[in-house]
């Protein structure tokens, strides 16, 4: 507690000092240090009884890269989730057996989410490892296909049962979705490390002029722009910058002649009436509570065209932007949020949405700003978690 008190002390009023910190004043303070502190911890999957468990997470990691999960054993998970890209592909969108219509968000900080996917048509994040396996686009596999890749292999066979308690014998349904939470289970490992901005906070939290004086200039003004003028932390909230939710942002959601991308709207449909959903017989959580949004969400008219707000952690290094990669560039979002046309949001959109009108200067302060939410070590592979019971 004492590593906040100086935080505490300078929302006090009266303060003389406070308008010399960073050119922040006391809301911006406040905002500024709610985007922390990190890491955050990842709370274990009530709904996945093998979340934390290392013969999980070892068995996960080896389904993560293995091409054989998918038809003709030629596309992985890391296919499109590339360590070296910050575990995503830098496609506009997503391409596996053949091309998506959305973009690769990045999986790292995944564990922390309670929605998953553009559209949020999952509710945990291993009945969302299913859906890939089985997208004719994507790994274009079956259920008795992941099942016998995992029964053919000793390794996988071993880490099965010493994660889940009995050999991969089951019905293949059932090995297909303890599969999807092994993969879940290592998925929930991947997280950023500390950025520059992390420093910047903590040194704010503190009163540590000298850490924060190291913290360029241009990302300063950046920050202060991102929680005042630009209100960008309503949307991009709290340490892992998400708030979770779904937003209109004027980006266009027609895929072609009389096709287009409902979001949010038909995630909600697809949701309710997905057999692995945390209502059904497959989630592992007794008392149900993890079910509770899933139970009362609906879709509305307001909801068609919404996308998940992504986090910004290493936005730098996860290029194209948006659901559909429309973006190439920071820059470019920088500037669509500075130009927003109005008129593209429906009227049942985000009212708080209106052109920020950023200067030269100040688009390349928000883009330093931005960069600075890099952890250097995000493009690093991970080695595969040990579990010397089950080595080869």
């Amino acid at each position: 507690m004492k590593r906040f008190a100086f935080a505490l002390a300078l929302l006090a009023p009266g303060v003389p000092a406070l308008a010399e910190i960073a050119g922040l004043d006391p809301v911006e303070i406040r905002l500024v240090l709610r985007h922390g502190p990190w890491p955050q911890p990842v709370l274990r999957d009530a709904s996945n009884r093998v979340s934390g468990d290392p013969a999980a997470i070892a068995l996960g990691a080896r389904l993560f890269f293995d091409a054989r999960l998918s038809a003709g054993d030629t596309v992985a998970c890391a296919s499109c989730h590339v360590p070296a890209r910050a575990w995503t592909d830098g496609r506009a969108r997503a391409r596996g057996l053949g091309e998506l219509d959305r973009n690769t968000p990045t999986v790292l900080d995944a564990g922390l989410g309670r929605w998953f996917g553009w559209d949020g048509a999952s509710d945990s994040l291993w009945s969302f490892a299913v859906k890939p396996m089985l997208h004719p686009a994507e790994m274009g596999a079956s259920a008795r296909h992941v099942a016998g890749v995992v029964r053919a292999d000793a390794t996988y066979a071993c880490l099965y049962r010493a994660a889940f308690g009995t050999p991969p014998d089951g019905d293949d349904q059932a090995v297909l979705v303890d599969a999807a939470k092994a993969l879940a289970a290592f998925v929930a490992t991947l997280r950023s490390g500390r950025t520059p901005f992390d420093e910047f906070r903590d040194a704010l939290a503190r009163g540590d002029r000298a850490a924060m004086a190291r913290y360029p200039s241009a990302a300063q003004r950046g920050l202060k722009l991102f929680v005042g003028k630009g209100s960008c932390s309503v949307c991009h909230f709290g340490p892992a910058f998400t708030n979770g939710e779904f937003h209109e942002i004027g980006i266009p959601f027609a895929l072609g002649p009389g096709r287009v991308d409902a979001g949010r709207h038909e995630g909600i449909k697809r949701l309710r009436s997905d057999p692995l959903n945390l209502l059904g017989k497959f989630s592992d959580d007794a008392s149900g509570a993890s079910a509770t949004r899933t139970r009362h969400v609906e879709p509305t008219h307001a909801s068609f065209g919404q996308f998940k707000t992504p986090g910004l952690r290493n936005v730098a290094l996860t290029a194209p932007y948006m659901h559909n990669g429309r973006l190439a560039r920071l820059r470019d979002v920088v500037r669509h949020y500075s130009e927003l046309d109005v008129d593209r949001v429906h009227s049942d959109g985000e009212a708080l949405l209106r052109p920020l009108q950023l200067t030269a200067g100040e688009s390349d302060d928000l883009v330093a700003f931005l960069e600075s939410l890099t952890d250097p070590r995000a493009g690093e592979t991970p080695s595969p978690p040990a579990f010397p019971a089950c080595a080869p």
